[in-house]
C-alpha cells in the first residue's frame, strides 16, 4: 500500500512507479541505460567471485534485467526478477537464465522465508532513497528473511556524493535568484550507515566498498535530460528518461527559467572541463552480506590468541638474527 506524506517513507512511491513505467515505454530507453548496465556488470562480477552455483536467485528492483544479462546459467540456475514497474519487466532483456518476472513493491517481498540462495539489487529506488532508519531496516530485514541460511546478498546503491556538482549548482542558483532552495535530487545514504544497517538486519561477514563513475556532458541541460528526460520549465512540464527523478514529498514542482539558466552558468564555471563539457559524478556503494549458517567460518573466542600484537615489533629483529 502506498505511504502517505509523513509516513515511514519520505517519498511518493506511487509517483516513482509512474516515473519508471513511463521511462520503460520510451522509444529508446537503452540510451539512458549505460550506467545501470555498467553497475549491473560490476554486481555480476561480485557474484562470479563466489565459487559456487546458486539454484535460485532473486533480483530486487530488476528493471529491464541489468544484472541478469551479465550472469550465466552455470552460476545462477533460475532467477526471479521483481520490480514495482510492470512496463520495465515487460521490456526486460533476454538472458540465458530461466527467468520469472514478478510485479511487486520492493518494500513487500511476496516470498516465503528461506527461499533464495542469492539476492542481488543494483541502483534501485527502494535501496537508496530510504532516509528513515526504520524503513531501511524493513527492506534489509525482508531480504534477510527470504534468504536461505548461508545465502548471500549482493547490492549496489548510489552514494552520498552522487551528482554533487548538479546539487550544488541548483542550490546556489536558487539561493541567488529565489532566496532559498528545495531538493531537486533524491537524497542518498552515507557509507558509514551501511555496515551498521546490514549488521542490524542479521547479515554477517560484511563487505562494503565504494567506486565512482564520472560521465561528461555538454552542459547542465544534458545532465538533466539524461536523468529525467527533456525539461521544459517554461511550461512547467517534464518527462523522464532514466526514471530516477526526485520523488520526495517536499519536492518542488518546477524551477523558474532564470534559476535554471543561472544554475547552468554556475555548473560550467565551477566544474567545467577544459573542452567545454561538464562532469557528473556517480558514487556507487557495493555491499555483500551473508545469512548465518553453522558451516560458516567464525572468529576465534576472545582471549584465545597465542601470539600478542606487541610481538610483531620483534619480527625484524628475529629476521636479522636468522640472516646472520
Amino acid at each position: 500500500s502506498p505511504a502517505a506524506p509523513g509516513a515511514l517513507s519520505p517519498f511518493d512511491r506511487q509517483l516513482k512507479r509512474k516515473q519508471k513505467n513511463w521511462a520503460a515505454l520510451q522509444p529508446e530507453p537503452a540510451k539512458c541505460d549505460y550506467l545501470r548496465e555498467e553497475v549491473g556488470g560490476r554486481v555480476a562480477d561480485r557474484v562470479f567471485d563466489i565459487t559456487r552455483a546458486f539454484p535460485l536467485a532473486l533480483d530486487v528492483g530488476s528493471g529491464r534485467g541489468y544484472i541478469a544479462q551479465h550472469l550465466t546459467k552455470e552460476t545462477v540456475e533460475k532467477l526471479i526478477q521483481v520490480d514495482i514497474a510492470e512496463n520495465a519487466l515487460k521490456n526486460a532483456r533476454e538472458t540465458e537464465i530461466p527467468t520469472v518476472n514478478v510485479v511487486a513493491d520492493e518494500e513487500f517481498l511476496p516470498f516465503k522465508e528461506d527461499t533464495f540462495d542469492l539476492v542481488v539489487s543494483s541502483l534501485r529506488y527502494a535501496f537508496f532513497i530510504c532516509l528513515h532508519f526504520s524503513f531501511r531496516m524493513k527492506m534489509l530485514n525482508n531480504i534477510h528473511q527470504v534468504l536461505k541460511p548461508d545465502g548471500v546478498f549482493i547490492g549496489a546503491m548510489f552514494g552520498g556524493d552522487t551528482l554533487y556538482e548538479l546539487r550544488c549548482s541548483l542550490q546556489l542558483a536558487e539561493l541567488e535568484r529565489e532566496g532559498g532552495f528545495s531538493p531537486h535530487v533524491s537524497p542518498f545514504t552515507a557509507v558509514s550507515d551501511l555496515g551498521h544497517l546490514l549488521s542490524r538486519a542479521g547479515f554477517n561477514t560484511l563487505t562494503v566498498d565504494t567506486d565512482e563513475i564520472q560521465v561528461n556532458y555538454p552542459g547542465l541541460f544534458q545532465v538533466m535530460e539524461d536523468l529525467q528526460g527533456k525539461y521544459i520549465y517554461f511550461l512547467g512540464t517534464s518527462i523522464f528518461c532514466m526514471g530516477e527523478s526526485n520523488c520526495s514529498w517536499n519536492r518542488k514542482p518546477l524551477l523558474h527559467r532564470e534559476t535554471i539558466l543561472a544554475a547552468a552558468a554556475i555548473y560550467q564555471e565551477m566544474y567545467g572541463n577544459s573542452d567545454g563539457s561538464v562532469p557528473a559524478t556517480f558514487q556507487i556503494y557495493y555491499m555483500i552480506g551473508w545469512k548465518f549458517h553453522e558451516s560458516q567460518a567464525r572468529p576465534a573466542q576472545r582471549g584465545s590468541a597465542t601470539v600478542s600484537f606487541g610481538d610483531l615489533a620483534k619480527i625484524n629483529g628475529l629476521l636479522s638474527r636468522r640472516k646472520k
